[in-house]
Parts: C-alpha cells; sequence; structure tokens
C-alpha cells in the first residue's frame, strides 16, 4: 500500500498544481488560451478541435497584433497571426526561411505524396512551372468555354428540373460535383459523373473525399502521435484512409494508363509527354484535383448564400449579367472581364470566407516577425508558423430554386 501511494503521489501533485494554479499560470493576456504546467493549452485546444479555425479566429480578433502563441504538450510550438506585415515577411521577403516543413508534409504525405502542395525547394519550383503552362490566357480562353458548356449542357439543365418539381437539393453538395466534373475533363480528360446531390458518386470521388478528410483530421488532431500510431497498426481512421489512398492511386494509375494509349490536349497529357514518373506525375494530378475540387464550390456556394440576403445586390447583379449579354450575345472569356460587380463580390466573398483559410509554414532558422514575434528553437525542433487571414466554413445549404428569368 505504501508502495502505491508513493507511485500516485507524484500524479496527485500534478493534478492538485494544475487545478489550484490554473488561473494563476494562465497568461494575464485574455487573448491567449488558457495555458497550464506541462500539458500547456492542451484541454482548450481539445475542447475546440471541431472548431479549431473559429477559435483561432476568435483568438486573433481579440490579440492587438494579430498573433497568439500556441504552446501544447506533445506538439511544436505555434505562431498564429493574422497580422499583414508578418505574411508578406514570411510569403515574401523571408520566402526561403519559411519552408512547408516536415511537420506539414508529413500529415498529407500519405495521400498527396510528392505533389505541388507537399514539396518544397526544386520540386516545387518544377511543378509550378509546368502547372503555369495551364494558366495562359489561350488555355483560359479553353477553359472558360468548357464551363459554358458543362453550365448549359449539365448544370442548368438540372436546375430547371428541380424547379419544375418544387424539389430541394443541397447546393454545395451539387457545385462541388460540378466544379469537380470541371476539373476531370479540363485536366484529366476523363468522363463526369452524376450532378444529382441524390445519387451515388463516383468510387474515385468516394475515395477521395475519405482521404481529404482524414487527411485534414491528422492536422487538428490533439496529440499527434495518437494518429501516427493508428497509422502504424492500421486502426480506425488511418485504416480508412490506407484504403482510400490506395483507391485513388488505383483510378489515378488507370487513367495514366489509358491516357498514354490515347493522348490529348489536356494537363495530364502534357504532364505524361514532358518525361514525368508515372508516381510524379499521380501526385501532381491528386494535387490538382484537391486544388480545384472543394475550393471553388466553397466560394461559389458561400456567393450564393449571401446574395440570397442582400435583394438589392442581387437585382444589381442579375441587370449586370443581362447587360452585358445583350451587347455580347453570349458569355466568352473576354465579356466575362466585363462582369466588374459579380467580381467584386466573388472576390469579397473569398475575403469574408476564404476557401483555403491558412498556410501552414516551417521556420528553418531563427527569426524575428515584424511585429516583434521571436523564432527560437526549442530542443533540435524549429517552431510551426501558420499565417492566418480569416477563419470561416462554407457550410452545405439546402435550397429550392426558381425558374431563372429570360432565356439562357
Amino acid at each position: 500500500m505504501e508502495a502505491l501511494t508513493l507511485v500516485l503521489l507524484p500524479f496527485l501533485f500534478l493534478v492538485v498544481l494544475i487545478l489550484s494554479t490554473g488561473k494563476s499560470l494562465c497568461l494575464r493576456n485574455s487573448i491567449t488560451p488558457k495555458t497550464y504546467p506541462v500539458i500547456g493549452c492542451l484541454l482548450s485546444f481539445y475542447t475546440n478541435r471541431n472548431r479549431l479555425l473559429d477559435w483561432y479566429t476568435e483568438l486573433l480578433t481579440e490579440s492587438p497584433s494579430g498573433t497568439v502563441i500556441i504552446n501544447r504538450l506533445a506538439a511544436r510550438r505555434t505562431v498564429v497571426t493574422a497580422n499583414p506585415s508578418n505574411v508578406e515577411y514570411i510569403l515574401k521577403t523571408n520566402f526561403d526561411n519559411y519552408p512547408k516543413g516536415k511537420p506539414f508534409t508529413e500529415i498529407l504525405g500519405d495521400f498527396l505524396g510528392g505533389g505541388i502542395f507537399n514539396v518544397d525547394g526544386n520540386l516545387w519550383v518544377k511543378q509550378r512551372r509546368l502547372a503555369t503552362h495551364d494558366f495562359t490566357p489561350r488555355s483560359l480562353r479553353e477553359y472558360v468555354d468548357v464551363l459554358r458548356n458543362e453550365v448549359e449542357d449539365e448544370l442548368l439543365s438540372f436546375l430547371d428540373a428541380a424547379a419544375q418539381d418544387y424539389q430541394p437539393f443541397d447546393l454545395q453538395e451539387l457545385l462541388r460535383r460540378f466544379t469537380f466534373n470541371i476539373v476531370c475533363i479540363v485536366f484529366l480528360g476523363i468522363d463526369r459523373c452524376s450532378l444529382n446531390p441524390s445519387s451515388p458518386v463516383s468510387e474515385f470521388d468516394r475515395a477521395f473525399q475519405t482521404a481529404a478528410a482524414v487527411s485534414a483530421g491528422r492536422g487538428s488532431a490533439p496529440l499527434s502521435f495518437v494518429w501516427k500510431l493508428k497509422r502504424l497498426v492500421g486502426f480506425g481512421s488511418e485504416k480508412d484512409l490506407r484504403h482510400a489512398v490506395q483507391k485513388v492511386h488505383s483510378c489515378v494509375n488507370e487513367i495514366i494508363r489509358e491516357k498514354k494509349i490515347n493522348t490529348k490536349s489536356d494537363f495530364l497529357s502534357r504532364l505524361i509527354v514532358a518525361g514525368e514518373s508515372d508516381e510524379a506525375v499521380r501526385d501532381m494530378v491528386i494535387s490538382v484535383v484537391m486544388a480545384g475540387r472543394d475550393t471553388t464550390s466553397a466560394v461559389t456556394t458561400r456567393l450564393f448564400s449571401l446574395i440570397s440576403c442582400h435583394k438589392t445586390t442581387e437585382c444589381e447583379l442579375v441587370n449586370e449579367i443581362r447587360s452585358v449579354k445583350d451587347i455580347t450575345g453570349g458569355f466568352d472569356y473576354e465579356s466575362l472581364k466585363k462582369l466588374s460587380l459579380l467580381k467584386a463580390c466573388l472576390c469579397e466573398v473569398m475575403r469574408l470566407y476564404p476557401p483555403v483559410p491558412w498556410d501552414s509554414k516551417h521556420a528553418l532558422t531563427d527569426d524575428r516577425l515584424p511585429d516583434g514575434t521571436a523564432f527560437e528553437p526549442i530542443g533540435t525542433d524549429k517552431p510551426v508558423f501558420v499565417p492566418m487571414l480569416t477563419a470561416h466554413m462554407a457550410g452545405g445549404m439546402r435550397v429550392r430554386v426558381r425558374r431563372r428569368y429570360g432565356s439562357r
């Protein structure tokens, strides 16, 4: 009994210390999450693990400098900032000192592999150079042609049918499928999936959703060693991730094999012709699909959601679209540039609800940000820097549609 008491005594002392001194050991500044001995702000982080963006935003809003420092057990020191000077310094002025780093690439490595969003240095430069060929004025004109055809033949047809039957549907799921189809057609040269949100998605799409969700969950895990242990033994969500990644790889590899036989003028064909290995092509394809799949649908969903609450703006947008269409007779790459109000609305939506609300960086060497925040090594690890712009997420939105005004 005495031996047991001696073993438990240190743990009891630690619990008493945490509970009795929690308030006094918290940083007096109210913008800092409650921080305790040993565990740091792990309790606050765990409590807010399902709303991290909102939690960070609340902390940043109250911070005079727009910067918050997060310390928690079993995690690297994290600097979260929305200070424009800091963001410019890290993403531009001292860019070379702030790569993505191993802490970030390890989280997404199983899914994205060596794709452009998960590499640094020469690999990043090389892939960026290859990707820029698909964002020239000529390629964008072709993209607009594909987009117009898909809107007229598929999206508007579905909306017409829904309006006639007075059937509600999930707008975000509809737009997610639509943008997924556009990405597949433009970049991969493969057939589309059904736009009907009630119909089942393809195996590729379903596996992609699972892989993306589990990978994102790694980043918000309070204790990183938990998901690493689950990955090691192949348990729970990590088992689902492994199967999903295998399915995604299998589907993409099959697309690559078919594309080698029947090459076309799409992004995937150009990667193959460039002489990249099958693995490199596969990882770039996954990154491209990742980039265009959810981001565009999130922005457009928010746009329609906000417009529905601002009738004056809705009327002004309809009038602008009609006037441009009457002048040009339709919409192409040049006429779309004339929709200045629509562009302003899209920019405002992305400012308020950015589809990619943060960017994770890792400091290579000691440094000091413009607001005075210092980066000092902790043991052999350098602190992680996460520039934050804002933190809102586009949720699902069920709507009933009316027949659109006039002709297409």
